[in-house]
């Protein structure tokens, strides 16, 4: 089904493929530039702008378009955001969308450069096999979040996104300790040509960077729709444990990705 479904996009030809390489390599180097020299020296509003500027215009780059629902039930101030989880690439189309810091496994930082980009944009990392330092990192986002809103991919993984795995709880206990509500959100790719379900985003198993990249240069012409989804809260009248949380977020978003 994935084979097929890649095949049917349009294939992007060699030459334009060379050009948009070089435009990526321009806007990733702009971005570095931008947080060495500039970031330093300006206030957190200044950031926010510059990071959904510099995150549009890279979907633009890889041209991607943006759809999104439900974006009018996000709160002015912090909440937890739960995402399933595709690609390297959600943090970007989430980012356009809207800024926000985000919480990723420990691996993302030693990637070439966006992992260094990463850290400096203050990204929670979190080592997944390591059951004391998970708990450390609750503490550490609930501090956070009486000020910042965060996301997470409560997955743990990437999926080619037409199912969502089990959400694990321990972060939802984050928003509970900050007492902040809890939004999920529903990320899909599509083809814009065909309508359907495009799984070159997709960065699993032992895909590298570049190779993801590559994938989503050559088949263009996407559409990132994402769905925000009612907190739970806002639904049950009784306090709300992390296992409901996550158990009700995965279900939501399940059914979103089955609708649409």
């Amino acid at each position: 089904m994935t084979t097929q479904v890649i095949q049917m996009e349009p294939k992007t030809p060699w030459l334009i493929r060379c050009g948009v390489w070089l435009l990526i390599f321009l806007h990733v180097l702009r971005g570095v530039l931008t947080l060495c020299c500039f970031f330093p020296f300006i206030k957190d509003q200044k950031k926010r702008e510059y990071i959904q500027q510099w995150s549009m215009r890279l979907l633009t780059i890889f041209r991607i378009e943006l759809k999104v629902r439900g974006s009018e039930q996000l709160p002015n101030a912090s909440y937890l955001l739960a995402s399933n989880h595709i690609s390297w690439l959600d943090i970007h189309v989430i980012n356009a969308f809207q800024p926000i810091r985000f919480v990723a496994k420990s691996e993302v930082a030693s990637w070439p450069v966006f992992g260094w980009m990463a850290q400096q944009l203050r990204t929670v990392f979190i080592r997944r096999d390591n059951l004391r330092h998970a708990r450390e990192v609750v503490g550490q986002v609930a501090e956070v979040l009486k000020t910042e809103s965060i996301c997470i991919f409560p997955e743990g993984t990437s999926t080619l996104g037409d199912e969502v795995l089990p959400f694990k709880p321990n972060l939802f206990e984050s928003a509970s300790l900050a007492g902040v509500p809890t939004f999920s959100l529903a990320i899909q790719y599509r083809s814009v040509v065909t309508g359907k379900r495009s799984y070159s985003p997709a960065f699993i198993g032992d895909m590298g960077l570049l190779e993801s990249m590559a994938n989503i240069i050559q088949n263009r012409y996407l559409r990132a729709e994402l769905t925000v989804l009612p907190s739970m809260e806002s639904l049950e009248n009784t306090p709300l444990d992390r296992k409901l949380l996550a158990l009700h977020s995965q279900e939501a978003i399940a059914k979103i990705l089955q609708a649409y």
